[in-house]
Order: C-alpha cells, then sequence, then structure tokens
C-alpha cells in the first residue's frame, strides 16, 4: 500500500514537472495467463527526448545489528523484508524485464524502444536505528535517510515515555510528519494499541510529541 500511494505521488509530481514527461505507468507483462511483473513508469526527459524506465521503491527499513555486514542489517520493522533482497529483485527481476521477449509487445503499443531506454532506481527509504546508535554513521546508506529509533518493548517502559504523548498511525499514513497530528493518547492509551499490534506480530510506529515544538518517530518491534 505505501508503495502505490508513492507511486501516485510520483506520478503527480512528474505531471506538474516541465522537463519530463509522463508516458506509461504501472504497465504490467502478463503471459499466458501469468504476470510476469511491472513497470513503474516510462519517462521523457523534454530537452534530451531520452526515455527512461523508472523503477520507484519506497521503504520503512530498522537496523538490526545482530548481522555481519552493515547492508544486510537492514530489515523491515516486521523482519519479513530486506534492502539486500530488495535490491537482488531490482538486479535480477525487475530491472531485466526490459528486455525480456515478452514484455516487447506491450512496449510496442507505447513505442518503446528498450534498446534506447535508460533505466533508473529512485529509492526513497525511511530508517531506523537502535537507540544507542543514535550518533552513529553509516558508510553504505545515505545517513539524510535516518528518521528515527527504534526499540524492544521491554524499553518502552512509563519510567522514560511516561510523560510524552503518543500517536501510532496506520502503515498508510506512515510518511506523514508528526508535526501534522492533532490526536494524540497518553502512555497508558497507546501501550494498549501496541499490545494489539505485538498480537499480530506487527511493530508498532510511533509519532512522540515531546513538548509543542519537538516530535520523533520511532518503532517498538515485536521480536
Amino acid at each position: 500500500m505505501l508503495g502505490k500511494r508513492a507511486e501516485r505521488f510520483f506520478e503527480i509530481a512528474i505531471n506538474q514537472d516541465e522537463d519530463y514527461k509522463f508516458l506509461a505507468g504501472n504497465l504490467q507483462i502478463i503471459h499466458e495467463k501469468q504476470t510476469l511483473g511491472e513497470f513503474d513508469f516510462f519517462l521523457k526527459e523534454k530537452a534530451s527526448n531520452q526515455i527512461f524506465h523508472v523503477e520507484l521503491v519506497y521503504k520503512f527499513y530498522v537496523y538490526d545489528p545482530d548481522f555481519e555486514n552493515e547492508l544486510d542489517c537492514w530489515i523491515g520493522p516486521n523482519r519479513k523484508d530486506s534492502l539486500i533482497r530488495k535490491i537482488k529483485r531490482l538486479k535480477e527481476h525487475q530491472l531485466p524485464l526490459l528486455f525480456r521477449e515478452e514484455s516487447s509487445d506491450s512496449l510496442k503499443k507505447f513505442q518503446l524502444n528498450p534498446e534506447s531506454i535508460q533505466q533508473k532506481v529512485c529509492f526513497k527509504a525511511n530508517l531506523f536505528i537502535p537507540k544507542r546508535f543514535q550518533h552513529q554513521t553509516f558508510l553504505h546508506i545515505n545517513n539524510d535517510c535516518i528518521v528515527g529509533f527504534w526499540i524492544h518493548s521491554n524499553e518502552f517502559t512509563k519510567a522514560e515515555y511516561g510523560s510524552f504523548q503518543f500517536y501510532s498511525p496506520k502503515k498508510k499514513n506512515w510518511p506523514i510528519e508528526p508535526e501534522q497530528n492533532q490526536t494524540w493518547k497518553n502512555f497508558d492509551e497507546i501501550n494498549s494499541e501496541i499490545e494489539y499490534l505485538f498480537q499480530h506480530k506487527k511493530a508498532a510506529l510511533l509519532w512522540m510529541k515531546k513538548d509543542t515544538q519537538t516530535f520523533e518517530r520511532f518503532f517498538v518491534v515485536w521480536w
């Protein structure tokens, strides 16, 4: 759901951009009743007439230091996804799809020639690191993508967090800045929501309001 919302925002942005023309989006490749994949976007740069195939990625990852290599440490907050897995799928499936024979008929409908198309990946990520790592710099990612921290459930204590206000947004609203929120709950109220999510093995993304000017985002994970 997050990815689809991001795609719609991307399409709106391109349609308002004077430098690019939107040619096609969400182009599915179906062969013998089997869906082989989908192209996110085809764009044309107006100045050069260069056509681009753009794959858009929008992800939330937490850093699990238990893995040996830094890039392996970036995983989904529910441990069902990972940065490495996504990169592998892009390299081995999504980008090569442009040159598969089964894609040719669909591309011809839009007068798209794979040999003259450049491929790009727009990878947007919201990264959350362990609270004790908040002052650490990471070598292999864009550190500007770090937007918050994460903690285990036993670290979310009333002694440390009881004086603040919270809100746990639905997943479709995860990208929103917490400053925009108007409804806030106390520690006990939000703890009940966390427990409900944990019963379904879902991490809780929390917006925390410390005062009228100070807001933070963090995950409380169930694992």
